[in-house]
């Protein structure tokens, strides 16, 4: 097949699939309109986010065998759109799940023993120790929103540690041995922590607000590696004030470009946001959480072992 590869990854990927015996030619910098115009030549297409693949795109791709993301999630991908085409989609949740549970961990051990706030301290020569007395993940009941991929490599971690690992999601069944499966209103009613592991859908943008948040019954830590826009930020920021959330980790934010690339495209920071970059208890990362050296190449094996098995 003759794939069009839009966005850089690990050399692997392009290296195995020549081995495969398909053309791979390297489009990183073409604008989405220059490769509307040539992608009627192209079997398949290899993308991560650097734009979106519309309705618009697919009618122009009129050759297309299979959409290829170098990622977990495909909304960035007209995908009902595309199976009408009768065009394969390929993800990679595989690739980099043990890397996103790994992320939450380090952020949830971080946030309870205030590692952030005491490096900081530390280096304004400020030496408190009962200010920065931590607690511990023994005990404590953490609730997970999504058990696919990301959701069962963080509950995987967390078997070591003695906690109660709750999980709610749409499929049924989904629960193992790392993870009970329960209603959501149990869930609001026992964690201690909720840790997000849903994919970006109609369904989930805005998710946790106001109402959603106020239905726990007790203050709760709050983790996010899945994608920032499943939260009203200005609601987060609300319930941080008030002590119904009592800290976050957040890889993803609401402000993000579909490319993930970049948060603003000029000087305006939104009240909500300049809260978060100032608040002791808000530990924030630039959706790095299955950004690893590993994840990169697993990614890259992940795709290309789904392409080597298309009909």
């Amino acid at each position: 097949m003759k794939i069009l590869i839009v966005d850089s990854n690990h050399p692997l990927l392009i290296t195995e699939l020549t081995k495969l015996g398909h053309e791979c030619i390297e489009a990183y910098t073409e604008s989405k309109s220059a490769i509307e115009k040539q992608i009627e030549s192209y079997d398949g297409i290899v993308i991560r986010s650097r734009f979106s693949i519309d309705k618009a795109f697919i009618d122009k791709a009129t050759s297309l065998q299979f959409i290829a993301r170098v990622g977990a999630g495909l909304e960035n991908i007209d995908t009902t759109y595309a199976a009408q085409k009768n065009i394969a989609l390929i993800a990679a949740p595989e690739g980099n799940r043990n890397a996103v549970g790994e992320h939450a961990l380090g952020m949830l051990l971080s946030l309870f023993n205030k590692l952030n706030k005491a490096d900081r301290e530390i280096r304004q020569g400020k030496w408190l120790r009962e200010e920065n007395r931590g607690i511990e993940v023994d005990g404590k009941t953490i609730g997970l929103i999504g058990y696919g991929n990301m959701g069962k490599a963080f509950a995987q971690k967390l078997s070591g540690f003695n906690a109660e690992v709750l999980c709610y999601d749409l499929k049924p069944k989904v629960g193992d041995k790392n993870a009970k499966q329960v209603s959501l209103a149990e869930l609001q009613s026992q964690a201690d922590v909720l840790s997000l592991h849903t994919p970006q859908t109609p369904q989930t943008i805005g998710m946790i607000n106001r109402t959603f948040i106020e239905q726990f019954r007790k203050p709760f830590w709050f983790i996010n590696t899945a994608r920032g826009k499943s939260v009203v930020t200005e609601d987060l920021v609300a319930a941080l004030k008030r002590g119904k959330i009592l800290g976050a980790g957040l890889d993803v934010l609401s402000y993000e470009k579909s490319s993930f690339e970049q948060l603003f495209t000029d000087d305006t920071i939104p009240p909500a946001f300049n809260y978060l970059i100032h608040a002791e208890n808000v530990l924030l990362s630039p959706h790095i959480a299955g950004w690893t050296i590993e994840s990169n190449e697993k990614l890259a094996q992940t795709i290309v072992d789904k392409i080597a098995k298309l009909p």
